[in-house]
């Protein structure tokens, strides 16, 4: 792969504007460049979630299982930026979203049942998946906002929402495996 960069800065937005891969111009606020930044912004926190579980893993080898999962997620997050800045260009397949899904119900499996709401904490790292989940699914919302407007491909749809529900997962998967007790809600005493 070659350079694609030649400069970091090009001056082209400073209007409030911002080219699109097909050669369109839009707002920086339009829909298309929302989900845009929502995507990136999970990729960056999944990049923090990924880089936690790595200096982790020494002491939990039951978590080496969760960054080969999300691993890749970084990339197909980027391939789904791609295809939301370049509106013809269709990078995720269907593999991709069943490979989620065999994750979800293998991992559900070893957590059992929900029984109660739980919150984002317990440890740093339960609650770093937990901004990812939330992450996620703000960027699905952002996606299905566009998709109102100019309709995206269902596997892409069909990814981050799967995502979110991996990263759920995923969140009680590491407090079972490290030992970490679920943080139940607890509703508010009845007045």
């Amino acid at each position: 792969m070659g350079y694609r960069l030649s400069k970091i800065y090009t001056k082209t937005g400073d209007k409030g504007e911002t080219g699109l891969g097909d050669g369109r111009r839009v707002p920086k606020d339009h829909p298309r460049v929302e989900a845009i930044g929502e995507v990136d912004a999970l990729n960056s926190q999944l990049g923090l979630l990924l880089a936690q579980l790595a200096e982790q893993e020494a002491m939990w080898p039951g978590l080496s299982e969760l960054i080969e999962v999300l691993s890749p997620c970084q990339h197909r997050l980027f391939d789904l930026g791609g295809e939301l800045a370049m509106p013809a260009y269709q990078a995720l397949g269907e593999a991709e979203v069943q490979r989620l899904e065999a994750a979800i119900d293998r991992w559900n499996e070893e957590v059992g049942p929900l029984e109660n709401f739980i919150l984002p904490g317990g440890s740093t790292l339960v609650a770093q998946t937990h901004i990812c989940r939330s992450q996620a699914r703000s960027a699905e919302r952002r996606c299905q906002a566009l998709n109102a407007m100019e309709p995206l491909g269902a596997v892409s749809l069909a990814y981050i929402n799967r995502l979110s529900d991996l990263l759920f997962v995923a969140a009680r998967l590491i407090a079972k495996r490290m030992q970490i007790n679920e943080v139940l809600w607890q509703a508010a005493p009845k007045p």
